[in-house]
């Protein structure tokens, strides 16, 4: 059934991407894809293109897959080894959502940060602070790991 389920969705990827968003298998493991999303515009990010690892399950889509930043980003939400806090990414996912609208919820991620939730609460605290220096700061590594 997961199978099943993840080649539906990489056929709809193909005809009907999201905004800013790409996902696609990585090689002919159909349950590890490599996710890319662009720098939103607007944003310290813009410009960068940065690549995420999804891993499947055989269990979804009643279970997330476990998704992983490969390029390093500055955000409260982004933990040093690449991994997201987002709730639909643990207790709040639907087997209702799919790889095009995570990617999307990871993409307004980037643009509004939940600084409630951090991954990083110093992040978090400097982007409630000080939020020229933040931006300064994510806008530096998007440089360096993402261009």
């Amino acid at each position: 059934m997961a199978l099943k389920r993840i080649q539906k969705e990489l056929h709809n990827l193909a005809h009907d991407p999201p905004t800013h968003c790409s996902a696609r298998p990585i090689g002919d493991d159909m349950f590890l894809w490599q996710g890319t999303i662009m720098g939103p515009n607007d944003s310290p990010y813009q410009g960068g293109v940065f690549f995420l690892n999804i891993q499947f399950s055989s269990d979804y889509p009643f279970k997330p897959p476990k998704v992983k930043f490969t390029t390093r980003i500055f955000h409260p939400n982004i933990g040093r080894n690449g991994n997201i806090c987002l709730d639909i990414l643990k207790q709040q996912w639907s087997p209702a959502l799919t790889i095009s609208k995570l990617l999307l919820s990871i993409c307004y991620l980037l643009c509004d940060p939940n600084t409630q939730d951090p991954l990083v609460p110093g992040i978090a605290k400097l982007y409630l602070t000080n939020r020229r220096e933040y931006d300064r700061i994510a806008r530096r590594w998007a440089e360096k790991f993402a261009m």
